[in-house]
């Protein structure tokens, strides 16, 4: 902070208080109408000076990049979040997998009676969300979920003529009371039917999932919100369906294309929250001060009076400089620290900053190519194509035996990262959960191999096995393959390791890298989509929806579909589907039975093994160990969900 001007103000009130003294002296009284001198015997008390002001407590942030936007609708990276969250408290927030109401009274449920099903009639052109969750129109052939059915066998294909009864949701929302915008106008439902709006709008860059998927958005009152779905959704998130209020009061005179550039809201965006922006220096600092009006300030939040967020790029050296000379406060995961890996272990080792581990959602794969695009006009050995290596669930279990993981975790990551088991992050209850399934064992892999009809026909391990009775395979054949990746550092140096451990089992393997968009390329081109590989090493993500649908027969690619699908591998197996299913059908309020099927569909991708999960993504935030509360979240939208009750002290409690 610039002291100048407060140290100006102080000394301006000295003089201000002198000269008012000395006028005060000078002056004539007036007394019964009466006009007499001042007693020059009198003495004056003088009125004490102001004590001097505490100086701010201030809260610096350093992120690794600068947003481009503040306007909800017109970014979405996590740098802008964090700083969101500064100014929108809520309206909820995640904590380990769970909701958590903020701005919302309470998280609908079926329970409480604010989620409420409601059976309706559909006929011939009426828009119904299908089996496979799309949005379409009414017409005969299109398969849905009659009312009272959310299972694939109990869905039916319309007939074209009789009406079918379907099902609906209907969600309520309460708007905790009390709560203002900064200027100190009331925040409303009706700030969040605009918001819903603005986000409909074809002008506004956003997803359309949601409001495609929403036959109505309505203010019930001043503090009720109501949302209504189309037939056959049902969302697994309720609190997803709530649009987060923006102030129409400020807003309201700009067009949905105006805001994306208007600097009421791409720059200064009011909100309900524990800080409202003071001033923005483009490349350097955004500074933020406390919000008189903030609903919770009376729990004596914030702690701090002031938050910084200054941008020193994603370079890890500068931050971690910067966190350990006290020129920032906390390091969020914009910053690429793990780049710094051993550097930050260090400095948390001599307790020189605190950090935190976040695992997933993200992890990364290696990929099968078990029937490329080739095979999908049929195969057979002398085809002219690569031979059916990969069609055996045994040689795909013997490279995962082979694949030394554990020395990726151990080498590249120092040990702070690990092997996923499932498609989910450590900590999330839909985990799988035991031991690794393939753990590291080369001599089980070979013994697989032998198995299979895979031979050391010449004793040199330093050659490829070759085929000798594999089915579907021409003997004489070399266990060989390529090992296609994307040409980022850590993916090579993956890359690396894992081939050299394949070798140790008699697999040739040749490691090749391409940039993003050579190696993300759309089908049929493409050697991902266009399902042109042996091995492929990439990264999905996980979320609210189950990540089986990655490998189900409908998602292959091919040119049926225009190439668009996720499932690369081309595995299909029509138990899997059906678990899969089960697994997307099912919903979190269903308790038990929703956790058992996300379990179940996991323990099949074990046993088909389409892909062989490596790592998860690995990022760290680090504060300086004063900082107290900090509790990021890799569920989160962002580091600080919790900015308000963060605080100093000399120790924090664990």
């Amino acid at each position: 902070m610039d002291w100048k001007p407060v140290l100006f103000r102080i000394r301006y009130g000295v003089v201000l208080i002198l000269v008012l003294t000395l006028v005060a002296c000078q002056a004539t009284s007036r007394e019964n109408g009466k006009i007499t001198p001042p007693n020059p015997m009198a003495t004056s008390i003088p009125s004490p000076l102001p004590s001097p002001t505490q100086p701010p407590k201030v809260l610096t942030v350093c992120l690794g990049e600068e947003p481009l936007t503040l306007y909800l609708y017109g970014g979405n990276s996590r740098a802008m979040w964090n700083i969101l969250e500064a100014l929108y408290d809520g309206p909820v927030d995640w904590v380990n997998g769970q909701a958590q109401p903020v701005l919302l009274e309470r998280l609908p449920e079926y329970e409480n009676g604010d989620v409420v099903e409601e059976t309706v009639t559909v006929q011939s052109g009426d828009e119904v969300v299908d089996t496979s969750g799309r949005v379409v129109p009414l017409e005969k052939g299109v398969r849905v979920f009659p009312a009272g059915c959310r299972a694939a066998d109990c869905a039916r294909s319309w007939d074209g003529n009789a009406p079918v009864e379907m099902t609906r949701l209907r969600i309520t929302f309460h708007l905790r009371p009390g709560v203002t915008w900064s200027d100190g106008q009331p925040l409303t439902a009706e700030d969040s039917v605009y918001s819903f709006h603005l986000a409909a709008d074809p002008k506004t860059p956003t997803s359309k999932y949601y409001v495609e998927r929403t036959a109505d958005y309505r203010a019930e009152d001043s503090q009720t919100v109501v949302w209504v779905g189309k037939p056959g959704y049902v969302p697994r998130d309720y609190a997803a369906m709530f649009y987060i209020p923006l102030p129409q009061h400020v807003w309201g005179g700009y067009t949905p294309e105006a805001l994306l550039t208007a600097e009421v809201s791409a720059r200064q965006p009011m909100g309900w929250g524990p800080y409202v922006i003071e001033t923005w220096q483009p490349g350097e600092v955004l500074r933020l001060r406390r919000n008189p009006n903030y609903f919770r300030a009376g729990e004596g939040l914030p702690k701090f009076d002031r938050i910084e967020f200054r941008f020193l790029g994603e370079q890890a050296d500068n931050n971690l400089y910067a966190l350990l000379h006290g020129t920032c406060d906390v390091v969020d995961r914009t910053v690429l620290l793990e780049n710094q890996l051993k550097d930050v272990l260090e400095a948390e080792k001599n307790g020189q900053i605190r950090v935190w581990r976040l695992l997933g959602p993200t992890w990364e794969h290696l990929d099968f190519g078990i029937r490329p695009a080739a095979y999908d006009a049929g195969y057979v050995p002398n085809g002219g194509y690569r031979q059916d290596i990969f069609g055996d669930v045994r040689t795909r279990q013997a490279f995962a035996y082979c694949l030394d993981r554990e020395r990726v975790i151990r080498d590249l990551f120092l040990g702070q990262n690990q092997v996923p088991l499932g498609f989910y992050p450590p900590g999330d209850p839909r985990s799988f959960q035991g031991e690794n399934p393939f753990p590291y064992d080369p001599r089980k892999g070979q013994e697989l191999l032998e198995l299979v009809g895979w031979v050391d026909d010449d004793s040199n391990p330093a050659t490829p096995r070759v085929a000798r009775g594999v089915p579907n395979v021409l003997d004489g054949t070399p266990l060989a393959v390529t090992y296609l990746t994307t040409n980022a550092p850590l993916r090579q140096k993956v890359a690396a390791i894992l081939a050299e451990s394949l070798r140790g089992c008699g697999v040739g393997v040749n490691v090749q890298t391409l940039n993003a968009g050579e190696f993300y390329a759309p089908g049929p081109e493409g050697p991902l989509f266009g399902r042109k590989f042996d091995l492929a090493a990439f990264a999905w993500q996980s979320g609210d929806e189950s990540p089986c649908f990655l490998y189900t027969t409908d998602q292959i690619p091919n040119a049926g579909n225009h190439w668009l699908g996720t499932n690369v591998t081309g595995f299909s197996d029509a138990t899997y589907d059906r678990l899969c299913q089960t697994a997307l059908s099912a919903h979190p309020s269903e308790g038990e039975a929703y956790l058992a099927a996300q379990r179940e569909v996991q323990v099949a991708y074990w046993q088909f093994l389409p892909s062989i999960p490596l790592y998860y993504s690995l990022d760290l935030v680090a504060a300086r160990p004063d900082i107290c509360g900090l509790a990021p979240d890799p569920t989160g939208r962002s580091d600080l969900w919790n900015l308000e009750g963060l605080d100093r002290a000399p120790s924090c409690p664990r």
